[in-house]
């Protein structure tokens, strides 16, 4: 039971019941139909984020990555005329590229990845800005397998549900799997526990990195298509503050920031739990402008739980 991400599924628990008894309809079929439409977009992006963050790294441009993926994808079928599947093909090539320049810079010539996706951060956002003169473009209302593949909805019950959710679920098994169960994994938990040593066991580093910063450009790029078709809208400010979020989420999970030990069920819980919050403090009234103070005081409560947890764990 001493672990973050069973800690951490103790919290959600709790900040569901607080909700649900400071409105009954918390737990409404409509209101975790809402909660489940957003959940997904930037889960995707949660579960990248603790592969990268276990590796001792982190990608302050997922969010502006998340604005530019769509935004480009509508650009090239709208005014370009480009066949839909070839845009998002292309919108994913740039995410690549975005992804691998992240690594590259921070593997091979040794900049902290703080200064190295800060500084990607502005140079996406101004492309997006800059590419869109700062205006929303109207996403693909065109019905069509890509649009029913990455955004469709159907109703189970009385829950409408998105298909992002089922990309959700995939996605997490499978980086479940690479984390717990793969030698990728343990790689990823050596090089953030002790690069030195585990490049001197033979561990491509710096391969592994670039690697897992290609794939939180991607996934954050297919978040953004995704939620763009939801809402039929791609803004080049859509992802404003995400990558904060993102990585609260992964930290509020049981992830160590300082790299070395990552769960990918904890992020599911900590992406639940921050939904939760956001939702549940409108729902009784709470101004939505104090988003940030709940979710900071999670934030310090789970990080001196965690840290309790783990000061634990080296005793015994």
């Amino acid at each position: 039971m001493a672990t973050p991400q069973v800690a951490s599924l103790i919290i959600l628990a709790i900040v569901l019941a607080a909700f649900s008894l400071a409105n009954p309809n918390f737990l409404s079929p409509l209101n975790i139909s809402n909660m489940m439409a957003f959940l997904p977009e930037l889960g995707i992006m949660a579960l990248a984020m603790t592969l990268l963050l276990t590796a001792g790294e982190f990608d302050l441009s997922v969010g502006a990555v998340f604005a530019l993926g769509p935004v480009l994808v509508m650009l090239l079928a709208q005014t370009a005329g480009v066949d839909i599947g070839l845009a998002l093909l292309v919108g994913l090539v740039v995410c690549i590229a975005i992804g691998a320049i992240n690594g590259i810079i921070v593997t091979k010539i040794g900049i902290s990845s703080f200064l190295v996706t800060l500084s990607m951060l502005l140079i996406v956002r101004g492309v997006a800005l800059y590419i869109t003169q700062g205006f929303p473009l109207k996403s693909w209302d065109q019905p069509g397998f890509f649009v029913t593949l990455l955004a469709g909805s159907f109703d189970l019950g009385p829950f409408r549900l998105y298909t992002s959710l089922f990309w959700f679920i995939g996605l997490t098994l499978v980086c479940a799997y690479v984390l717990n169960w793969s030698k990728v994994g343990n790689w990823i938990s050596a090089i953030g526990s002790n690069r030195s040593a585990a490049v001197a066991r033979g561990v491509p580093a710096d391969a592994v990195k670039i690697w897992l910063f290609i794939t939180a450009s991607v996934l954050s790029g297919l978040a953004g298509m995704i939620s763009a078709f939801r809402i039929s809208a791609a803004s080049p400010v859509a992802g404003t503050g995400y990558e904060l979020e993102v990585i609260a989420m992964v930290v509020v999970g049981g992830t160590a920031l300082t790299g070395g030990r990552g769960t990918i069920l904890g992020t599911v819980v900590g992406a639940f739990m921050l939904r939760a919050i956001r939702n549940g403090i409108v729902l009784i009234g709470v101004p939505g402008l104090a988003f940030n103070i709940f979710v900071g005081a999670i934030i310090l409560v789970m990080l001196i739980l965690h840290a309790m947890i783990q000061r634990r764990s080296v005793r015994r």
